[in-house]
């Protein structure tokens, strides 16, 4: 079979996968291609495995857009499994950049790259086949995907990477497609956790690649909320309203990500979003502003984020408790802000 031209797919989705045979030490199901083994940066568990023959795969090629997911439909084998990272600081970054990098040394030339907005956000993840929860989990404020592919002996082959994470764990999915592939039993990817800089040698057509497991490069995840436990409150950072508007504006915010997140890893808990304002104007209509922006945040954890609305509360306080003077423009910028306050006492 041959790859077919480039097609638009709004909603693409590939031949429905049957199960592959059992998942052993992360070995899955695999073709005459060259398999090779992928170097996890932190102890990866099997959460899937998918096999398919004469399927397809719409691989996408492009940023999702109001006219759709740019794709091309490989057709051939089409075999997909996920893993979980069980590393609570590893970002999507840290997952993708050893991952690429040892695609592209086993002869993968990458074909669109992306991250959470640069993809087109969750019309994205929705556009693409994603395995459901709980084998991959996808966030969908930080998530990144690359597309690939490689000549084989065995025809042309592509490969979908998708990573994303939740408050404590990493999670990886790969779709692999693979055109005129004879079908025979092998090795595509073994996962392992080896601490090392250096390439392994080629053995019985197996590439090995290694990365090292050196601490993250970027702060860790989620650590400012640890402050709800530890100190009662944290300001939501980077929040954006709209001039003259109390609507969130567009846009991914890392902080209601991982305020998302932890809820979601602690149910029992509840918190109030309280907004604030600075001291301009009078306080009835600064408390109205600050409680319809808190609002607003509240509404996109419960229509972005699918935080339980039981679980928060929006209440606005005005101009009555600055972190900061008011006579200064700086002060004022800090003044405006929404507030995450635990309020479980048990």
């Amino acid at each position: 079979m041959k790859a077919s031209t480039t097609a638009m797919h709004r909603l693409a989705k590939p031949a429905p996968l049957r199960a592959g045979g059992a998942l052993l030490c992360g070995l899955l199901m695999a073709t005459a291609a060259t398999g090779f083994t992928l170097e996890f940066p932190g102890p990866a568990t099997p959460t899937a495995n998918q096999a398919a023959e004469r399927a397809s795969y719409p691989l996408p090629t492009g940023r999702w857009e109001k006219s759709g997911l740019p794709t091309r439909i490989i057709e051939g084998m089409v075999e997909r499994a996920a893993w979980r990272i069980d590393v609570p600081e590893l970002t999507s970054l840290d997952l993708m950049k050893p991952l690429r990098a040892q695609l592209i040394g086993a002869g993968f030339q990458p074909l669109f790259e992306c991250e959470t907005e640069g993809c087109g956000g969750f019309d994205f993840r929705f556009a693409t086949d994603v395995l459901p929860e709980p084998d991959m989990h996808v966030d969908l404020g930080d998530f990144r995907f690359l597309s690939a592919e490689r000549k084989t002996s065995a025809g042309e082959e592509a490969i979908g990477l998708l990573v994303s994470r939740s408050y404590s764990k990493g999670f990886v999915q790969i779709t692999r497609a693979i055109t005129d592939a004879p079908v025979e039993t092998g090795q595509m990817f073994a996962a392992t956790n080896k601490v090392t800089d250096e390439f392994a040698p080629i053995a019985d057509g197996l590439v090995t690649f290694a990365t090292s497991n050196r601490p993250p490069l970027l702060p860790t995840r989620g650590a400012a909320m640890a402050h709800l436990v530890t100190g009662g409150a944290v300001v939501l950072e980077g929040l954006r309203f709209d001039i003259g508007s109390t609507d969130l504006t567009e846009g991914r915010y890392n902080s209601l990500t991982e305020l998302a997140e932890w809820l979601k890893e602690n149910p029992d808990k509840t918190v109030a979003l309280v907004g604030h304002t600075d001291a301009s104007g009078g306080l009835e209509t600064n408390i109205a502003i600050s409680k319809r922006r808190a609002e607003s945040v509240r509404a996109r954890l419960i229509n972005v984020h699918g935080t339980p609305s039981k679980q928060i509360e929006a209440q606005g306080v005005g101009y009555l408790s600055p972190v900061d003077t008011n006579l200064t423009e700086e002060g004022r910028q800090k003044n405006r802000r929404v507030d995450a306050i635990l309020t479980s006492t048990q």
